[in-house]
C-alpha cells in the first residue's frame, strides 16, 4: 500500500496533466459479458486504450463468460497492460467484481455460506476472516474491488436478495458488516471494500426489488443506517447506493442522502460508485429526468462520483455538461481525485499484475476452506428437535436421503455463485452423509421432487417406508434479485415466487408422504430466506435450516444430523406463519391491542423468532446484574449474566443480550438486540459473560431522525431473565 504522502503527491501531479476527457474517463466503467448488450474483451480493451476508461468488471459476475482461473488472470493481466502501457497517462484500471460469499463466480475458488447463514453463527471473529480470504482470492484473480460489504436490513423475506444481507437487526448487522469491512481491508493484500447498498434497500414494497421504500425518518434512521455507520467507521472505501427510491427519491439522485446523509452526517470520504444501471434507471423506470444526459447530470450532483456501466458515452456526456457549466471542472476534480486516490493507496500504480502460479497456490486452498466448513458449522440452526429426535445415529442400517437440494451443489451455494454444478468443487449433502456413516449404514438415495416439479415420489416413499431415518431436504435453488437474468440464471427447475413463502407443492408433497411413512424424519432446508413452514413445525420430528452453506456446506449439514457437531446458529431474522403475517420482527414498535392482547400476539407471532436455535445440549441463565443503578448521557455500563451448560455434551451457545424503554417520548421498539457473544461451555461448565452497554445504544430516534438521550428505565433481557437500570440527568 503507497504511503499517504506519496499518494497526493502523484494524484495532485496526474490531476493537473489530465485533459477534461481523461478526467470523465476515470469515472466510467464497462464489462466483459452479457448484460443488455455484450462486450468482449476487444470491446473493453478498446474503451480503455482508446477512452482510458478508469473501471472495467470482465469476470467475477454472472454475466462474463470466463470462470477458468487462468482465464482471468490472464484477461485482468491484460486489460492493466493496456492501461499502463498503451494510454497517454498510463493510469491503471480498478477490477471490480461481485464477490459476495468468496470470489464465487470463478472456478476453484472458497465458497462460503451465504451472509444469511453466516450471520446465524454471530460470531465476528470468523466474519473478519472470512472478509480477509475472500480479499485474498479476489487479489489472487487480479481484481482490485469487491462489491460488499452488504449493509442491507431484511426487513421483509419476500424480498429475492435477503440471503446476501446479515438479516434483519442494524445491530447484528453493523456488527459483521463492519467486521466482514476489517477482515477486507486488513488483508495482506490490497482490495478495496464497497458497502452496499445505502440508504435503505432491505424492505421494498411488496417484497419486490428495486421497488420504493417509504419510510418515516426515524425508522430509516433507526433501522437502516447504523450498519453504513460502521462500516465507515470501520474504513470501507466505497459506497453505493440503492436502486430503489427513499420516500419518493431515487438513491442515484438524491443530494439529500448521497451528500447531506453521507458525507456532511456520516463523515464519508470515500467514493460514490453507481450500481449497475443505476444511473440510467433515474430516466427508464424512475422518470424523474428526461434524458439520459440529465440523468447523469443529477446522479453527478447529487453525490454518485463514479457510472460503473458508463461506458463512451458517460465521458461524452460528462464532457459537454462541464463544457456548458452544469457541472463544475473542480467537482470533477474531486471524484477523479477520490478514485486515483483508491488506485494509488491499493498499489496499482507500482504493480498491477499478477501471477497465475501465485494465484492457483492461493485460492481453493485447504486452510481457506477449513475456515468456509467452520462458518458453515456454526450456522446450522436446529429450529426444533421434538422428541430428540436429533443427533440420529450413525450406525442406523437404513438411510433415506431425498429431496431437490440433497444432491444439487448449485442449490447449495446458492447466487452469486457459478452456476454449474460441474464448475464447483464442494460436497452435496447427500455426500457428505455418505461419507460420514461410511459402511455403518447403507444410505439410500431418491430425489423424490425437483425444486417445483414432480419427480418419482413413490420410490422415495417406498424407499422411506424401509429406512430407520429420513433426512429431507427441501427449499429454494439458485437465483439472484428475484428469479435472476435468464442467462445467468440456474436450472429450469425453480422456485416459482419470490412473493410465496411456503413449500412449492411437489415439495410439500414429498415431505407429508415420507412424514406419512411414520419413519423418524428430520427436514433439512437449504434456502436463501426464511420459508413459512407452518405444517413440518406441527409434523415434523426435526427441522434444520442450512440457509445457503456453501460449496462444502453438506459436510457440515452431515456432522449435525448425526451429532458429531452440536448445532448452535441463531436466527438471523424471524420465520414468519405466512406471507399474509408479514411484517414479523423482533424489533416491532409497541402499540395497543384494542380487543385484547391474549386475541392478537400468539396469532402475529413468527413461527420461529429472531434469535431462536436449539442445541442437543441444554444451557439455563442466571443471575442477570447491571454493575450501577443509574446512568448518565455518554456513560457505559457493565451488564453480566451467569451461563452453564446443564446438559451431558459440551456445545457452543450465542449469549443475546436485547433492550428496551420502559417509556419514551416517541414511540420506540419493543426490545432491540443490543449486543452478543459467542461462549463454548463442557457439560456442567458455567461462565460469567459481560457486555460493556453505551448509554447510547437506548437514544431514542425521533421523527426528524435525529437521535436524542432521553430520561427513564432502560429495560434489559437475556433469554427469561430481566434487568433494569436508569438513565438520570449528569
Amino acid at each position: 500500500m503507497a504511503h499517504p504522502d506519496d499518494t497526493d503527491d502523484r494524484v495532485e501531479t496526474l490531476l493537473d496533466e489530465m485533459t477534461l476527457r481523461e478526467k470523465a474517463a476515470q469515472l466510467a466503467g464497462t464489462y466483459v459479458g452479457t448484460m443488455e448488450e455484450t462486450r468482449t474483451i476487444a470491446d473493453a480493451t478498446e474503451m480503455v486504450r482508446e477512452h482510458g476508461l478508469g473501471f472495467v468488471t470482465p469476470f467475477g459476475y454472472g454475466g462474463s463468460p470466463h470462470r477458468d482461473l487462468s482465464a482471468v488472470v490472464e484477461i485482468a493481466n491484460e486489460l492493466q497492460r493496456v492501461a499502463r502501457e498503451e494510454t497517454r497517462l498510463g493510469i491503471p484500471i480498478l477490477i471490480p467484481i461481485d464477490a459476495i460469499h468468496g470470489n464465487a463466480y470463478v472456478e476453484e475458488t472458497t465458497v462460503f455460506p451465504h451472509n444469511l447463514g453466516v450471520a446465524a453463527a454471530r460470531d465476528r471473529d470468523l466474519v473478519e476472516r472470512v472478509g480477509d480470504i475472500t480479499a485474498t482470492e479476489v487479489a489472487a484473480t487480479g481484481a482490485s474491488l469487491t462489491y460488499g460489504p452488504t449493509c442491507d436490513v431484511a426487513r421483509d423475506p419476500r424480498w429475492g436478495r435477503t440471503f446476501e444481507t446479515f438479516g434483519e437487526s442494524p445491530v447484528l448487522c453493523g456488527e459483521l458488516a463492519a467486521a466482514k469491512a476489517r477482515g477486507i481491508r486488513g488483508a495482506p493484500v490490497d482490495v478495496a471494500a464497497m458497502a452496499k447498498h445505502f440508504p435503505a434497500y432491505g424492505e421494498p414494497e411488496r417484497g419486490e426489488d428495486g421497488a420504493p421504500v417509504d419510510r418515516s425518518l426515524s425508522s430509516l434512521y433507526r433501522d437502516f443506517l447504523p450498519p453504513f455507520e460502521q462500516v465507515i467507521e470501520a474504513g470501507v472505501e466505497g459506497i453505493m447506493p440503492s436502486y430503489n427510491s427513499i420516500n419518493g427519491e431515487p438513491s442515484h439522485g438524491s443530494h439529500y442522502w448521497l451528500s447531506e446523509v453521507l458525507r456532511d452526517q456520516l463523515g464519508f470520504g470515500g467514493y460514490v460508485a453507481s450500481d449497475w444501471n443505476g444511473v440510467d434507471m433515474l430516466h427508464r423506470d424512475h422518470r424523474v429526468t428526461e434524458s439520459q444526459r440529465e440523468s447523469i447530470r443529477r446522479s453527478f450532483t447529487a453525490g454518485v462520483d463514479v457510472h460503473s456501466l458508463g461506458e463512451v458515452d458517460y465521458v461524452d456526456h460528462v464532457v459537454s455538461l462541464v463544457e456548458a457549466g452544469d457541472i463544475d471542472e473542480s467537482e470533477l476534480d474531486t471524484s477523479v481525485r477520490r478514485v486515483l486516490e483508491r488506485k494509488a493507496e491499493l498499489g496499482l500504480f507500482d504493480d498491477p499484475f499478477v501471477d497465475f502460479d501465485a494465484a492457483a497456490e492461493t485460492v481453493g486452498r485447504d486452510d481457506h476452506r477449513e475456515v468456509a466448513l467452520e462458518a458453515a458449522r456454526k450456522s446450522m440452526t436446529l429450529l426444533q428437535n421434538d422428541g430428540g429426535c436429533l443427533p440420529f445415529d450413525p450406525d442406523e442400517d437404513e438411510i433415506l436421503v431425498t429431496g431437490p437440494n440433497a444432491d444439487e451443489l448449485t442449490h447449495q451455494v446458492g447466487g452469486w455463485s457459478l452456476t454449474e454444478s460441474d464448475e464447483l468443487d464442494g460436497t452435496t449433502i447427500r455426500e457428505g452423509i455418505e461419507a460420514f456413516v461410511g459402511s455403518e449404514a447403507t444410505v439410500t438415495y431418491e430425489r423424490g421432487a425437483g425444486v417445483a416439479d414432480s419427480d418419482d415420489l413413490d420410490s422415495a416413499v417406498a424407499a422411506a417406508k424401509d429406512a430407520d431415518a429420513a433426512v429431507v431436504v427441501l427449499g429454494e435453488n439458485w437465483y439472484i434479485h428475484e428469479f435472476g437474468l435468464q442467462n445467468v440464471d440456474g436450472p429450469a427447475d425453480r422456485f416459482p415466487n419470490r412473493a410465496e413463502l411456503t413449500l412449492p407443492d411437489a415439495q410439500r408433497e414429498l415431505l407429508e408422504a415420507v412424514v406419512e411413512t411414520g419413519t423418524p424424519t428430520a427436514l433439512v432446508v437449504v434456502a436463501g430466506r426464511p420459508l413459512a413452514l407452518p405444517w413440518a413445525a406441527e409434523n415434523v420430528d426435526a427441522i434444520l435450516q442450512a440457509y445457503y452453506p456453501g460449496a462444502d456446506g453438506g459436510l457440515a449439514v452431515a456432522e449435525t444430523l448425526f451429532g458429531r457437531h452440536n448445532p448452535s446458529g441463531k436466527l438471523p431474522i424471524s420465520v414468519p406463519r405466512s406471507a399474509g403475517h408479514l411484517p414479523v420482527r423482533h424489533n416491532y414498535l409497541s402499540h395497543p391491542h384494542p380487543i385484547g392482547a391474549d386475541e392478537h400476539i400468539s396469532s402475529y407471532d413468527p413461527l420461529w423468532a429472531f434469535g431462536h436455535g436449539l442445541s442437543y445440549t441444554t444451557f439455563e441463565y442466571h443471575d442477570l446484574s447491571v454493575a450501577s443503578e443509574s446512568v448518565s448521557n455518554g456513560d457505559s455500563f457493565e451488564v453480566s449474566v451467569r451461563l452453564e451448560n446443564t446438559g451431558d455434551r459440551a456445545g457452543d451457545e450465542v449469549v443475546q443480550l436485547f433492550g428496551g424503554r420502559e417509556h419514551a417520548s416517541v414511540v420506540t421498539p419493543v426490545e432491540e438486540l443490543v449486543d452478543f457473544q459467542r461462549v463454548s461451555l463442557s457439560p456442567g461448565e458455567s461462565v460469567t459473560v459481560s457486555f460493556d452497554v453505551p448509554v447510547d445504544a437506548f437514544d431514542v430516534v425521533h421523527p426528524d431522525g435525529v437521535s436524542r438521550f432521553e430520561l427513564g428505565t432502560l429495560t434489559l433481557r437475556c433469554e427469561s431473565r430481566t434487568a433494569s437500570v436508569e438513565a438520570i440527568e449528569d
